[in-house]
């Protein structure tokens, strides 16, 4: 029997015209696949909280680590690298220590998103309720959200908007496509069975499943997640910024709060600079887009110590940073170009 290509049965899922919806009020605009409306968030529940001034932290500097602290970890860096010879690190003499304290600050901000779209599925005899009442508000449909700083999606379908399109737009209500293309897997013959339709002529439509008929519904997708921004406060110990990620600090100051106010009274002003500037930023940023579920705002103190040291007569330099005593070799003296065989 003739029958098209594997390729003509299999037709995607489509989004169907705006005409095939209902209208809902304080849905309109809504549209099939996602990308429509959004909810406006609603008016926030509990009250602004009010200002609090950082802690007075009577000393915000880390001492310098000891000679034998940075020795170890300068140790342990070059026996990680397998081109490094540890001559450096047992004849070379330390001249000097510096330690530098650079903070970093960081926002959070946890938020939730809400959007509706048109959806539908095949109708098996499941309940149609449109009409019967008006559907809830689009802020009314309660959702479960996760912990704070949690991210997690969650699908609700919104009661009182479920109805039942008699035809599928695809297949004309008779739940199977059909073509009047030849077969190229029997050239039109008819002797071979086309696989996709077991030599019938048509396959089950996609989009109903061979059912003839959608159910079509409102779904309100809400999404939870974290917007974060740090910032980095320059020092002049020479190491550069991006190494600091792969580190911890000492935290110095930590405000979680509905809203957080910017951090007032730090000693390092660039810190304070960037605290009011990304507060207001993501807070400007979703006040009418999305609802604002909790911030979270913290200070670092990452230690960093520059080591200068001497070794056959020539001056060389590396860092200790962070928590870890992660070690930054510059210019390591006595290297060799090896291979793995």
């Amino acid at each position: 029997m003739a029958a098209p290509p594997a390729a003509s049965f299999h037709t995607p899922l489509y989004a169907p015209p705006a005409a095939m919806f209902n209208i809902v009020p304080g849905y309109e605009g809504t549209v099939a696949g996602g990308g429509g409306a959004y909810i406006p968030p609603p008016p926030p529940s509990v009250p602004m909280p009010v200002p609090e001034q950082a802690p007075n932290t009577p000393d915000w500097h880390i001492p310098s680590i000891s000679e034998d602290r940075a020795r170890e970890a300068f140790a342990t860096y070059v026996s990680s690298k397998c081109c490094y010879s540890s001559d450096p690190v047992s004849e070379g003499v330390i001249t000097n220590m510096e330690s530098f304290n650079t903070y970093r600050y960081r926002l959070e901000t946890f938020i939730e998103f809400r959007s509706t779209e048109w959806s539908q599925e095949p109708y098996t005899g499941q309940p149609v309720d449109a009409g019967v009442q008006p559907a809830p508000g689009p802020g009314q449909s309660a959702a479960q959200p996760p912990a704070f700083f949690q991210e997690h999606k969650q699908t609700i379908k919104v009661p009182y908007t479920s109805s039942v399109k008699r035809d599928c737009m695809l297949c004309n209500g008779s739940g199977y496509r059909e073509s009047d293309k030849r077969c190229v897997n029997c050239s039109g013959s008819g002797r071979k069975n086309c696989s996709p339709c077991s030599g019938r002529g048509s396959c089950q439509c996609d989009t109903c499943r061979g059912k003839g008929k959608l159910l079509i519904f409102i779904n309100i997708n809400v999404k939870w997640s974290i917007d974060k921004d740090e910032f980095v406060a320059q020092d002049s110990s020479g190491l550069k910024v991006e190494k600091l990620e792969e580190v911890s600090g000492k935290e110095l100051y930590k405000d979680a709060q509905y809203m957080v106010y910017p951090v007032r009274g730090f000693p390092d002003a660039s810190v304070a600079q960037a605290s009011e500037r990304l507060v207001r930023d993501h807070q400007g940023k979703y006040a009418q887009t999305s609802r604002i579920l909790q911030q979270r705002q913290t200070i670092e103190l990452i230690p960093v110590t520059k080591v200068n040291y001497m070794w056959k007569g020539k001056p060389y330099v590396y860092y200790v940073y962070g928590n870890e005593f992660k070690v930054k070799a510059v210019d390591y003296p006595d290297q060799c170009c090896c291979s793995v065989m």
